[in-house]
């Protein structure tokens, strides 16, 4: 099995909904996000997946998250954006990407400081 793994970060605002604390007031984060995949194997020519194709695959859910106010964007309007909530949506919106291809989304996660993140996998 090989686990193939890339990271890219999006600039953002949020708050937290409901929480008692200086997080409830809107903050800003660079958002670290790094995605894994599994593949059972090599193409002929020794790859498991292209990184290219992963980059641009996150590239585009990232791209509507970037330099927003996080509350604002669906479905943080609705729920609160916390880097729990973010990494289960760029699982959510990421693996539709990879239908058809030979790898299995394995993990989000998602780092709000470089102390704290958020490691996101399915049931």
């Amino acid at each position: 099995m090989y686990q193939i793994a890339i990271e890219q970060h999006f600039d953002a605002a949020h708050f937290l909904r409901g929480y008692r604390g200086k997080c409830e007031a809107m903050h800003g984060h660079r958002f670290q996000v790094v995605v894994r995949v599994e593949a059972a194997g090599l193409n002929d020519i020794g790859l498991a997946y292209d990184f290219a194709d992963l980059k641009r695959h996150l590239a585009e859910v990232l791209a509507r998250f970037d330099h927003t106010c996080l509350n604002e964007v669906p479905p943080f309007d609705k729920i609160t954006p916390s880097s729990e909530h973010i990494a289960a949506t760029i699982y959510a919106e990421l693996k539709p990407k990879l239908s058809g291809a030979p790898v299995t989304l394995s993990s989000v996660e998602v780092w709000e400081s470089p102390q704290s993140g958020v490691i996101y996998t399915p049931d």
